[in-house]
């Protein structure tokens, strides 16, 4: 009789441990809007959970609202393409419990032009196109502030403008929004577009071609984002500690690919002077 609880004992403890390992989630699948993020992932991120056991993928998105309904959805596991403005105000939106688990290296919103080589170029009529959605129209019209070009009515919240928040607008420039996505295909209609970096590399832009690049307040650079009942669990921990290791930053001290030019965050810059 003594033998057999110990074997049922045993047993149980088996099921216990195989149950704890299914629950360890192994394959994860990560969504990205188009441009440079799927490749932080897959050259920067991948290799390094590689060598503990985890299979990481890539799904590309065409827009900025797909990855965090597919991630509410579960249909991935994370995102990476989006801003603390952006995840605060689409969540308060939507109604949705997302979390952070932490902020990467980020390419900058810039002005790009065919027509003009300086912002001081611009004159009377002449078109600017800016993304259509409120987070980045908000962020587009706070860089038009910020380098001179518009001023915003008193009390409006930068985060929270729309183009019926413009208080002055000396060259008397002509503001229209665009999907994101199709900015950089219409620049040669207009004179000048402010274009999020991920949208402009994927279209060939180059950074360096912006006459004017954002410097980005930390609010502004881009996080890994998971439901927030996943926050806590191994996948999770385990894509915070490759961002945080040293593979991870000496992947952006490379002088040999785009991301030399994306601006690290706070708690890289600490961490990895």
């Amino acid at each position: 009789m003594l033998f057999k609880k110990i074997m049922q004992g045993c047993f149980f403890l088996f099921l216990l441990v195989a149950q704890a390992h299914a629950d360890e989630q192994k394959n994860i699948l990560i969504g990205v809007s188009p441009g440079p993020y799927g490749d932080m992932v897959t050259q920067a991120i991948k290799p390094i959970l590689a060598k503990q056991g985890y299979d990481v993928r890539v799904k590309e998105f065409s827009d900025y609202i797909q990855p965090n309904m597919a991630l509410v959805n579960k249909s991935i596991d994370a995102n990476l393409f989006q801003n603390r403005r952006y995840l605060d105000r689409f969540s308060a939106d939507k109604g949705l419990k997302l979390s952070e688990i932490i902020t990467v290296p980020t390419a900058s919103m810039g002005f790009y032009s065919n027509k003009v080589k300086s912002l001081g170029d611009l004159k009377a009529g002449d078109v600017v196109i800016l993304p259509n959605d409120p987070s980045n129209l908000a962020r587009s019209l706070e860089f038009l502030q910020k380098y001179g070009l518009i001023t915003l009515s008193p009390g409006i919240s930068p985060t929270k403008a729309s183009l019926k928040d413009i208080g002055e607008n000396p060259k008397g420039l002509v503001f229209k929004p665009l999907e994101a996505a199709q900015l950089p295909r219409a620049m040669g209609g207009v004179t000048g577009a402010l274009i999020n970096a991920n949208f402009a590399i994927a279209s060939g832009l180059k950074l360096s071609d912006a006459i004017q690049l954002d410097v980005l307040p930390e609010d502004l650079k881009n996080m890994l984002v998971v439901r927030e009942e996943d926050a806590g669990k191994p996948f999770a921990k385990a894509l915070k500690a490759a961002v945080e290791s040293d593979e991870f930053a000496a992947f952006f001290d490379r002088k040999d690919t785009i991301f030399t030019a994306f601006q690290k965050p706070e708690w890289m810059k600490a961490k990895h002077p």
